[in-house]
């Protein structure tokens, strides 16, 4: 197996995952921004929208980290 990943690395194809569009969490995203900010479990919020506590997390943490200051370093 890792001989035959290793193969179709080499010959230039992409390994794992696909990146792309998340239309239902991304469509979802300000209602669960909104309602974390008012204290809401994660678990109520994903049984109120019909998603799983992982998205809702996941769409909190992906707020969390476009809003996180950027901090640079002066060399």
């Amino acid at each position: 197996m890792k001989s035959g990943l290793a193969a179709a690395k080499a010959r230039g194809k992409k390994l794992g995952r696909q990146s792309g569009q998340r239309p239902k969490s991304d469509r979802l995203a300000p209602k669960v921004i909104a309602l974390s900010a008012e204290g809401r479990s994660y678990r109520w919020i994903a049984r109120d929208l019909g998603i799983s506590k992982n998205t809702v997390a996941e769409i909190v943490k992906r707020r969390k980290s476009s809003e996180a200051p950027q901090v640079e370093t002066a060399l």
